[in-house]
């Protein structure tokens, strides 16, 4: 039985700041309500869809191009690794060995496997892809500060979500792990535009969402008193930092989230049948595909599936590359293959962009420990569904994997392909940042043109 539940600090008759911060409702910070109706009316103007969204595998630590999606089968041993290649139901086309799922769907998407920007630093890397810059170094005393806001969170403020109650960008399970896996969020666009974080793994049996608590003994069907709800914020309101003053708008949305039976039902994955579950497997990479499955079919226009850790060196503490591919690899293989099918199968495909990337590759060359390091000058992304020309790969990378050697793809197209599919056009949309100058979303990526239909 689904239940929300969590815990925090409370005020005003049980209700936690934390609890509306966390879902996102307290405002958008440097975004006035004018800046994102002028955002949201530029969106319109270059046809953004309302019905469209996205799903993010990330994949934080890097995962291996060549134990995945850009095997080198006739490579020496050293650069070959310990995985042979087969074929995909696209002639000429090969996987690694342990993606027999998705080898049997690269008809329904494409991959791109000459993206790179040349850092082998994963703090930068994973900022550069999740925002289309490139971040702080791992060394930088500001290595946690996140200069530009997530494809997310751009999204979550330009776009919103498919419907008013529904927060606009989930993260699933959580967002922790990973190897500097820290720029998720919203940066200069404030608290509004930053996601709604589940933080409860969705495969465990008492899986609750954390971030959807109601305070103390107060029921739903006391809430159905909305005034009396609405007096309580007013009171916390006053009580709260002047951030939170004139936020009419955003405390319909805090009550709107707690009371809506559609939110709760989103969310709500044991409503699924056991053998759509166990299709997906019952582990945490594929119950989580199936709750993004639910989320955008209820509305969100943004899902992060968070699947990690993939940084296999072999030494300080880190599998080995062949152990981590086999922890990993089959669990992620069949939870982004049998979603492609489900999404077919009920007609969400053509609206819902899957992606699968980490913020770099691995060392074409093993190291002494049985890993691989890392590795940015040319790595593999999977996209799939919306109107991509899928069935196809776009660039190259070296005998070896080393280098891209043909048609080399920049993070920022990657992200402007993410962006056109929500109807985004992404350098032609400005924020005010922290400075209060406009700020380009992307300031020289463009949709891979392979891509588009």
């Amino acid at each position: 039985m689904f239940k929300v539940t969590g815990s925090a600090a409370t005020d005003c008759e049980g209700f936690s700041r934390r609890n509306f911060l966390q879902a996102g409702l307290l405002g958008f910070g440097g975004l006035t309500l004018t800046d994102i109706l002028r955002l949201r009316a530029a969106a319109g103007e270059n046809g953004a869809e309302t019905d469209t969204s996205v799903i993010l595998f990330w994949m934080s630590g890097g995962p291996g191009h060549m134990e995945t999606w850009d095997p080198k089968p006739n490579a020496v041993d050293q650069y070959r690794g310990p995985f042979g290649a087969i074929s995909t139901n696209v002639p000429g086309v090969q996987f690694c060995e342990l993606l027999p799922e998705q080898a049997q769907l690269m008809d329904k998407m494409a991959i791109l496997r000459s993206v790179n920007h040349g850092s082998g630093d994963h703090t930068k890397g994973n900022h550069w892809m999740l925002t289309g810059f490139e971040g702080p170094a791992f060394n930088a005393p500001d290595n946690r500060v996140q200069r530009r806001p997530s494809m997310g969170s751009a999204v979550a403020a330009i776009r919103g979500s498919q419907r008013p109650t529904i927060p606009p960008y989930v993260a699933v399970p959580h967002l922790k792990g990973g190897t500097d896996n820290f720029f998720h969020y919203a940066a200069y666009l404030g608290g509004g535009a930053n996601p709604f974080v589940v933080n409860s793994d969705p495969n465990e049996a008492k899986f609750r969402v954390q971030n959807l608590a109601l305070p103390g003994e107060l029921s739903f069907g006391r809430l159905e008193n909305r005034r009396k709800l609405l007096g309580s914020i007013d009171e916390f309101r006053k009580r709260a930092d002047t951030h939170v003053a004139d936020m009419d708008q955003h405390q319909q949305r805090a009550f709107d989230l707690l009371t809506s039976r559609h939110v709760r039902d989103a969310f709500d994955i044991s409503a699924e049948t056991p053998e759509m579950r166990e299709k997906y497997g019952r582990h945490t990479f594929g119950q989580s595909a199936l709750l993004a499955r639910r989320l955008v079919e209820s509305g969100v226009s943004f899902v992060t599936v968070n699947c990690v850790p993939w940084d296999h060196h072999g030494t300080a503490g880190r599998l080995k590359t062949e152990e981590g591919a086999r922890q990993l690899i089959p669990p992620f293989d069949k939870a982004l293959a049998v979603l492609v099918r489900d999404l077919i199968d009920r007609g969400l495909y053509r609206k819902t962009l899957v992606v699968a990337m980490g913020e770099f590759g691995r060392t074409p060359r093993m190291n002494s420990a049985a890993g691989r390091d890392h590795w940015g000058r040319t790595f593999s992304v999977l996209m799939g569904g919306g109107d991509l020309k899928v069935g196809q790969v776009v660039g190259a990378s070296s005998e070896r994997g080393e280098y891209a050697i043909d048609r080399p793809i920049d993070p920022q197209d990657v992200a402007a392909t993410v962006y056109h599919h929500l109807g985004i056009d992404a350098r032609s949309v400005s924020f005010p940042s922290n400075d209060g100058r406009p700020t380009y979303l992307l300031d020289h990526g463009l949709p891979i043109r392979e891509l588009l239909g």
